[in-house]
């Protein structure tokens, strides 16, 4: 029988920031492509894990990876959370998630980019937008946090937009395993019907 092999844990730390007051910058759409973002409020969970995996892969995001069909579907359907999806030129390119905490939070609880969509200055387009759709749902603050495996600009381009941190605190990431890598890629191969 084969030996399960756990994934060594890495070290990271998280920041906490907070914003109190919509962001006061504008930018223009990236010039030569073409973008649309989208509202994805039943969104299908093969199709929410396929931009989780291709925003988050890099920066070892694996909680929502370890989920099941039930308890993914509870978090994504709740009436507080929305999922917006960023196209570019016709094509999924990034997602951002909105988590209404209560009357007066809304928490970014994810935000990111496809590596294909990197480089053509949509970060920080897509971020303010991101933003803007926070403030819409009118809280009195909108929070956030990052941790060092994110993009090493992460934190400062949150800064530029008015966030700022609020408190740290050291955890530990352990990266998908081999085998569980196998299972997720099984997994998402399988229709609904056929996972029963």
């Amino acid at each position: 029988m084969a030996k399960k092999v756990q994934s060594a844990p890495i070290s990271v730390t998280i920041t906490a920031l907070e914003m109190t007051a919509p962001p006061k910058q504008s930018l223009p759409v990236p010039v030569n492509v073409q973008t649309a973002i989208l509202g994805a409020p039943d969104i299908p969970l093969a199709f929410y894990r396929f931009l989780y995996r291709q925003v988050g892969s890099r920066w070892h995001w694996v909680d929502r990876l370890r989920m099941d069909d039930g308890t993914l579907t509870a978090t994504l359907h709740d009436k507080r959370n929305s999922v917006s999806v960023l196209y570019v030129d016709g094509a999924p390119a990034g997602f951002f998630e909105l988590l209404r905490i209560d009357d007066d939070t809304v928490e970014l609880s994810h935000f990111g980019l496809f590596e294909r969509a990197l480089g053509h200055g949509i970060g920080k387009w897509f971020l303010l937008q991101t933003l803007y759709a926070a403030w819409a749902l009118g809280p009195k603050r909108v929070v956030v946090t990052t941790n060092s495996l994110d993009h090493p600009r992460a934190l400062q381009l949150y800064q530029m937009f008015g966030f700022s941190p609020v408190g740290t605190m050291e955890a530990e990431v352990t990266p998908l395993s081999d085998a569980e890598l196998l299972a997720l890629a099984k997994r998402d191969c399988l229709m609904p019907a056929e996972r029963r």
